[in-house]
């Protein structure tokens, strides 16, 4: 795909080939924000255009949908830079786009927006912003620790054994093998379309309409996942019953000590598939990347996924932010 050329700067198509360029900054960065990956914005990236560009010397990633340019993550560099970066990134998508309205940085994790904001008097808080920029508080990442995850023990998930008990009970047969992309690729898309229609049968009617907007995007991230699964370094795993594939679930490292679950879905059909492949994907990822913590990512939005992902009590919630223009 060819360059974008926006106010004097030569915008790079975000492709596989950007992979160790915005792994090298982000080796330099302490977050264990799920989006902070090149796997979790090229896979999200299916459905739109990515490009980017090194800007006083931080990564900056840019998506452009409708034309109009907005930040996916903030600028990816030293404090002392980020600042600056963040001014100048405004200041191309204001070239680009049909109206200021348009530009945003998304992401942003809260150290940033301390240090974008250090030039305000002291006092104030971090939503008193600069005069010319507003931060609003977005959605929040669920961090759990590994270990509470696969042994659940205590009251607080006596539900969770009781229902991976009941699964293990009505279906011995069931097997689990690591996530394998061509062999398992049209399995998963079929899973995957039973899941959103299953979805659609039990949601709130205000709720599906907005779900059914954003699943055009998920499908392409599931089908981009799978055609460069192996590029993308994730490791997942799937779950057969009676040779019919009911879930799957793949994921990666975001630091040395936590890694993400990227992507999980299961047969509602199937009571207790969804507990038992979560825990089991958990001791995966302990036992091949020996973290500490697993970040499942934010609830988009939905109360019904916020009060699952409440249910396994996180040991933290990390926010996210997004910084507009005035």
């Amino acid at each position: 795909m060819a360059k974008l050329t926006v106010h004097k700067h030569s915008l790079k198509h975000f492709g596989l080939d950007a992979k160790p360029v915005i792994e090298e900054y982000l080796a330099k960065l302490d977050v264990d924000i799920s989006d902070y990956t090149f796997a979790a914005n090229y896979i999200w990236l299916a459905n739109s255009s990515g490009f980017y560009a090194v800007i006083n010397k931080c990564f900056c990633l840019f998506a452009m949908t409708g034309g109009e340019l907005t930040m996916l993550l903030p600028p990816l560099g030293k404090k002392k830079h980020v600042t600056e970066a963040i001014i100048r990134c405004f200041e191309i998508m204001n070239a680009n786009n049909s109206s200021p309205y348009y530009a945003r940085i998304d992401y942003v994790q809260e150290s940033m927006i301390e240090e974008f904001v250090q030039s305000t008097d002291e006092g104030e808080s971090m939503f008193e912003m600069l005069e010319h920029y507003l931060v609003e508080k977005k959605l929040v990442d669920y961090v759990y620790e590994v270990d509470s995850l696969i042994e659940l023990r205590g009251n607080s998930y006596h539900t969770k054994r009781t229902e991976i008990n009941k699964f293990k009970k009505s279906y011995p047969e069931h097997r689990i093998e690591l996530l394998d992309s061509v062999k398992h690729n049209d399995a998963i898309m079929q899973l995957f379309n039973k899941w959103v229609s299953d979805r659609v049968k039990y949601m709130p009617k205000e709720e599906a309409e907005l779900f059914l907007e954003g699943i055009h995007q998920e499908r392409h991230a599931v089908k981009r996942m799978l055609k460069h699964y192996d590029e993308l370094q994730l490791i997942g795993l799937v779950i057969y019953i009676n040779d019919e594939l009911k879930g799957f679930t793949a994921g990666e490292r975001i630091s040395e000590d936590t890694a993400c679950v990227v992507i999980e879905k299961t047969d509602f059909e199937v009571m207790g598939c969804a507990q038992f492949i979560f825990r089991e994907f958990s001791a995966m990822l302990k036992e091949h990347y020996g973290i500490t913590y697993i970040n499942v990512g934010d609830d988009m939005g939905f109360e019904n996924l916020r009060k699952v992902k409440m249910s396994y009590r996180p040991f933290k919630l990390v926010p996210k932010y997004t910084i507009y223009q005035k």
